[in-house]
């Protein structure tokens, strides 16, 4: 792993691929563990673009019949939160009576959770849990409760494995951090 530059800010080596996948595959067991005996299939919730490969890694690894919804909404400019979340696209499909996990990529201020929750349950969904590829502790200071959580990281802006810097970045397989 070498420095990457995207647009005017470079980035250094931080969360090699193979730890990553690590975090996924302890999520998809608590996954396995929690719904392996549903009646009815939950909704896997990728929260668009960032989440697309979290999201697509997390499904191969869970053993139970589920569905999948997109929905894309914005809360970053550049490198820092706007505070404020925009609602893109709406939900592909449905939710009303259904088990909705949501799947965010990272978590920090917790803005767009706290916001999509509300959301999903004013669409009628039955449950919402909370599952997140990275959490930023440290910012993340809201009273929803995240229900799956890969792994912890300092508060810092990071690029990668789906994450990205105006668009660039995504296609990354381990995740970058800037280097300032």
């Amino acid at each position: 792993m070498s420095k990457i530059t995207l647009h005017d800010k470079t980035f250094k080596p931080f969360i090699p691929q193979a730890k990553i996948e690590e975090a996924i595959r302890k999520v998809a067991d608590e996954l396995n563990r929690d719904f392996a005996d549903s009646k009815e299939p939950p909704v896997f919730l990728c929260v668009l673009n960032d989440a697309i490969v979290f999201t697509g890694e997390l499904l191969k690894h869970t053993h139970f019949n589920s569905e999948l919804v997109s929905i894309k909404l914005s809360s970053y400019q550049g490198t820092r939160s706007t505070g404020t979340v925009l609602n893109i696209l709406g939900l592909t499909a449905p939710v009303k009576g259904k088990d909705v996990i949501i799947c965010e990529d990272i978590v920090d201020t917790g803005n767009t959770i706290v916001a999509l929750k509300e959301l999903l349950l004013s669409e009628g969904a039955k449950s919402v849990r909370i599952c997140t590829m990275l959490l930023k502790p440290e910012v993340y200071k809201k009273p929803e409760k995240l229900d799956y959580v890969g792994m912890e990281i300092p508060n810092a802006f990071i690029v990668g494995y789906g994450l990205d810097y105006n668009e660039l970045g995504r296609n990354y397989s381990d995740i970058y951090v800037i280097d300032e």
